[in-house]
């Protein structure tokens, strides 16, 4: 399994960045090469700050990162370059997503056995994850809340999770130029997002480019705002990182420090005490989603009190009612719960190593090696698949999936 699985990364190697998957993900992803450069790291360290390095060659001037790279042409894809239309060499999408990064070059920096290489990527990744850092506090939270909005489902990463059914539904369904979905080619329309989600999708895509993708324009006209929960939590363990980076390199830390303080007094709007676990924030009414979802346990990446880690273990152990792999991106019981379509109750490979990250920070040992053993017992019985029912074990999504080898690598480094 160990081979299978570094053969599939060098499989989906395109010369300096790996797609997520052949055909249905062509190209570089934001928060897939995290993830991925933690798996080449544990046999080719050089490789996986070769993939860190190629995805920031997609950062605007800005600081912006965009969570599509368009290394190269693929027609097989939508929505490709052309409907994004940004003016960026190589080309890119408008949005971004979650920024798993400075923890993934802390870690490399810490484990690389070539020392000065791994200083020398690190110093020449800092200034980039800094200035990405600074673009999403500055642009995408305005007012310095401390909570940071996301303009499309997209860029939560968890892109038809039923927390966002109630804000997308205010997103209009066209009118839309003629289109045709790609994804459907290559897996199943029952383990991917509905018609109508994909046209709302496709509507804000629109909206923003008409926009010029001016961040303060498209912030404070979005159909689509919403305080994510899981993009906060993880901008905040980066926020963390990012500061323990610059001690070690000799930078400021002050201004990262300040990011993950004031966000860590901020998410506590988002506690919902009753669910045992954080809801997001729909930020064009001010108001919480009331949907228990797997990204409202990704604050344990960060430090909270005792009684509130104690009362999310409770949160798990309902979500694990009547399931047999953990963990659930929705718990079974919950109305919206659908075990075969992708963020609305299967199981998602970096969602069980995040949350073991958490749990292991708090010393909840039992339960991190129980998420960390379902992933590998779902990969070993079911194959390297984007995600997997949590009833059946069942693999489903993309196949040879970069993300599935490169953490099920990390996992038994």
């Amino acid at each position: 399994m160990v081979e299978m699985a570094r053969w599939i990364l060098r499989n989906n190697d395109r010369g300096g960045y790996t797609v997520p998957a052949r055909g249905l993900y062509p190209f570089q992803w934001l928060w897939d090469s995290g993830f991925t450069a933690l798996g080449w790291a544990t046999f080719d360290p050089e490789r996986a700050w070769l993939e860190l390095r190629t995805l920031f060659r997609g950062q605007w001037l800005n600081g912006f990162l965009p969570h599509i790279v368009f290394h190269s042409e693929d027609p097989g894809y939508f929505p490709g370059p052309e409907i994004w239309g940004v003016d960026h060499q190589p080309q890119t999408t408008g949005l971004t997503q979650p920024p798993f990064l400075a923890p993934v070059v802390l870690h490399l920096l810490q484990r690389d056995p070539d020392r000065p290489r791994a200083l020398r990527e690190a110093r020449y990744l800092y200034p980039r994850l800094l200035a990405l850092h600074t673009f999403l506090h500055r642009y995408r939270d305005p007012e310095g809340t401390g909570l940071v909005g996301v303009l499309h489902p997209w860029e939560t990463g968890m892109d038809n999770s039923p927390a966002w059914d109630v804000p997308l539904a205010r997103v209009p369904e066209g009118p839309l130029p003629p289109f045709q979905r790609r994804d459907l080619v290559h897996v199943p329309g029952e383990q991917r997002p509905r018609e109508e989600d994909y046209r709302r999708y496709l509507y804000l895509v629109l909206a923003y480019r008409s926009r010029g993708y001016d961040p303060e324009t498209c912030y404070r006209e979005a159909p689509f705002l919403v305080a994510d929960i899981g993009f906060n939590a993880i901008l905040l363990y980066a926020d963390e990182a990012l500061a323990r980076l610059a001690e070690i390199l000799g930078e400021e830390s002050k201004q990262p420090l300040a990011w993950l303080h004031r966000g860590l007094a901020a998410i506590e709007a988002l506690w919902n005490e009753k669910a045992g676990l954080y809801h997001s924030l729909d930020l064009r009414l001010g108001v919480p989603i009331p949907q228990d979802t797997s990204a409202g346990f990704l604050p344990l990446l960060l430090p909270l009190p005792r009684p509130r880690v104690l009362k999310m273990r409770k949160a798990l152990g309902r979500f694990a009612q009547g399931t047999t792999y953990l963990l659930p991106s929705v718990p079974p019981h919950d109305p919206a719960f659908e075990p075969r379509r992708y963020w609305r109750g299967p199981v998602w490979p970096p969602v069980n190593y995040l949350l073991a990250l958490g749990l292991r920070r708090h010393g909840l040992l039992d339960e991190a090696s129980q998420l960390e053993a379902d992933f590998v017992a779902l990969v070993e019985q079911a194959g390297f698949r984007e995600y997997f029912n949590p009833l059946t074990g069942e693999g489903l999504g993309g196949k040879e999936f970069s993300w599935t080898a490169a953490l099920y690598l990390a996992l038994l480094d």
